[in-house]
Formats: structure tokens, sequence, C-alpha cells
């Protein structure tokens, strides 16, 4: 009798996996909003299997794509006016 048991308080554990649960949801949906921001640089190709990857691989995909995919879908630099060499040959 020592020990109260409320079914009505989640379990340290029911916790632990709902905020887990959550933070991959909001992995997933950021990830997702960077792929369609980021669609107009990328080949539709490219933009299908990262939002796939994203979607199917719920952990990996996403991070995945915020530190890789990201950088590889950026526009090249365009050269600044004052790095151009002036030559007058």
């Amino acid at each position: 009798m020592g020990d109260s048991f409320n079914p009505l308080l989640p379990a340290w554990y029911d916790i632990a996996w709902t905020t887990i649960s959550i933070l991959l949801i909001v992995l997933v949906i950021v990830a997702l909003v960077s792929i369609v921001q980021t669609a107009k640089r990328l080949t539709a190709t490219q933009a299908l299997i990262w939002t796939l990857l994203t979607i199917f691989v719920p952990v990996v995909g996403p991070i995945a794509w915020l530190s890789v995919g990201r950088r590889s879908g950026r526009a090249p630099a365009q050269p600044r006016a004052d790095l151009k060499s002036s030559s007058t040959e």
C-alpha cells in the first residue's frame, strides 16, 4: 500500500517518447519547408529524392538535408565587380 499509482498520470517513458516524437515531426517539417524553399535551385529529380529521403528515413534524411543538401543546392556565387581582374591586353 506504500506505492500509490495514478493511471491518469503518464509514466516517464510516455512523456519521453511523446517528446521525441514531437521533435522528430518538427525536424521533418523544418527539412521539408527548407527543401521547398530551395527547390528552385535543385533539379526535379534532386528535390524528389531529398523529399522522399526526408519522409521515409525520418532521422537521417532531415539531418542529411539540413547539413549537406542545402549547401549542394546553392547557386554558384556571382563574382563581385571589385574582384574582377582588369586585363588590358
